[in-house]
């Protein structure tokens, strides 16, 4: 295994909390408007990556910093995506900048910089677990995308510690909450509220790292553990270990706990839920290790109903030679629809994958009855990436590189566009244009519609495996060592 493995897999790729954004839900359009703050993975609950921001520049240039309005460094990987929300930016990283003097060393750290200047305001410090990479790789940093609701911010550390910190950090002089830190409580070091230890507290056994992005609604917290097989590969030492948890915001008191995909996980359990009211029905939906998509009632984790992503006659083989799949991907909301797509690690190769728009109005095993769609086998390969949905076209994309339309309502395929290189981050609509990253760094801009062209092509300088987000006219793009503030200059 080479340091290359757990790049990809915590791309995610995953992230966030429930602010419920004001403003119309358009009959032709049928999300919830997103313009202002970004302050969760997808941006908001339903996890759809479109934003309603205007003014995005579609060119830029980190050399010439033509509409460049400012850069801050990272560590040397970065796989979690910014969020902006109150003025700051959050994102996590390694620790390979060494931003606080004193604390040197491989950990797991997020930073806050200011929204306008890019100044770093404060730091959080993780220290690595003592296991080791099959717990916790080296340098991989904090792959969970923050969360922001009022002033806290929430995220899921390196050490499978859901975290709850002060907006603020030491900055205010004040220690907020019950927890009281030990090590690193200067004026630009975070300020923990409460941490839950997953692995303290549950006996999880996270499969290299803990990634999911934390989901708000009303008082709960709800993230996916991690929890997986041994370094082998063959076996789950914590097989009765939760997969999904659901945790009190104020308190960071455990409220429930699930371990539905059971010893059926296939490596790791590296989604992060979504929450939607569908058909007047809460649901929060889970992407389970076993390839299974779960609705969950929001109180108490009771099922809702269930959907094997995989064919039946599909199963697993150690190294990805296999052609049942897990879920790494986020599932998103439209339209009383869940969209989700399959994967597996990109070192077990491109493979057969599968995207879905399930019906979210059903009860119990919907496997054979909630198929609105479906495409797969050379129609789409394996994928960790997220899904964009706007104006009834879907924009998905996968490993291999390819970049998809379909059509919301019968996944008509209007157009397929080849980036030439690996996607790991997820496709993003803002201002008429989706943009993704590649693992060659580039993002590209492509226009929004049932029509492929491509605007423009943006050298980024090293790999971008997140997405970028816009927020508040600007949009903010990392790639592995530095976060990029773009906006159209005057």
């Amino acid at each position: 295994m080479n340091n290359k493995k757990a790049v990809y897999r915590f791309a995610s790729l995953a992230i966030a909390a429930v602010i419920i954004f004001a403003g119309e839900v358009r009959a032709e359009d049928p999300r919830p408007v997103k313009k202002g703050d970004w302050p969760m993975w997808g941006g908001g609950p339903d996890r759809n990556m479109v934003s309603d921001e205007k003014g995005i520049p579609e060119k830029w240039d980190i050399k010439s910093g033509m509409n460049i309005k400012w850069k801050a460094p990272l560590g040397s990987q970065s796989y979690g995506n910014p969020v902006i929300a109150g003025g700051k930016v959050y994102i996590g990283t390694n620790n390979t900048g060494e931003f606080r003097s004193h604390s040197k060393g491989d950990k797991g750290i997020v930073l806050c910089f200011d929204e306008k200047t890019g100044k770093l305001l404060w730091q959080a410090t993780h220290d690595k677990l003592p296991t080791g990479q099959v717990n916790d790789w080296p340098e991989q940093g904090i792959c969970s995308t923050a969360c922001v609701e009022g002033d806290r911010v929430y995220y899921v550390s390196n050490r499978a510690e859901l975290v709850s910190a002060d907006t603020e950090g030491f900055m205010d002089n004040e220690n907020d909450g019950s927890f009281t830190e030990e090590k690193w409580k200067e004026s630009q070091d975070a300020d923990f509220v409460w941490l839950y230890d997953m692995i303290e507290e549950l006996g999880v056994f996270p499969h290299n790292l803990a990634t999911s992005s934390p989901l708000i609604a009303d008082d709960l917290i709800y993230v996916i553990t991690s929890n997986g097989v041994d370094e082998g590969h063959l076996n789950m030492p914590s097989p009765d270990a939760p997969a999904f948890i659901a945790v009190n915001k104020k308190t960071g008191k455990l409220a429930w706990d699930k371990n539905y995909p059971k010893r059926k996980t296939l490596h790791g359990q590296w989604s992060s839920p979504s929450y939607g009211v569908i058909a007047g029905r809460p649901q929060v939906i889970f992407g389970g290790g076993d390839g299974w998509v779960y609705s969950l009632n929001p109180k108490d984790g009771e099922i809702l109903w269930k959907f094997d992503m995989n064919p039946k006659e599909s199963v697993y083989v150690l190294g990805g030679r296999g052609t049942r799949n897990e879920i790494i991907s986020t599932p998103v909301i439209y339209d009383n629809k869940v969209y989700v797509a399959v994967g597996q690690d990109p070192e077990h190769g491109e493979g057969i994958g599968h995207f879905y728009a399930i019906d979210a109005t059903k009860s119990g095993d919907v496997t054979d009855t909630a198929k609105v769609w479906h495409v797969g086998g050379e129609d789409f390969h394996r994928t960790i990436s997220t899904a964009a949905i706007s104006d009834g076209l879907v924009y998905a994309s996968d490993l291999s590189g390819y970049v998809y339309c379909f059509d919301a309502k019968s996944g008509e395929k209007y157009w397929r566009y080849d980036s030439q290189a690996a996607i790991w981050g997820s496709p993003y609509v803002v201002d008429g244009k989706v943009l993704i990253g590649d693992e060659d760094g580039k993002v590209v801009v492509l226009q929004q519609g049932k029509t492929l062209k491509e605007i423009t092509t943006n050298d980024m300088g090293s790999s971008v495996y997140s997405t970028p987000v816009a927020a508040n006219g600007t949009l903010f793009v990392a790639n592995r060592r530095m976060l990029y503030a773009i906006s159209a200059k005057k």
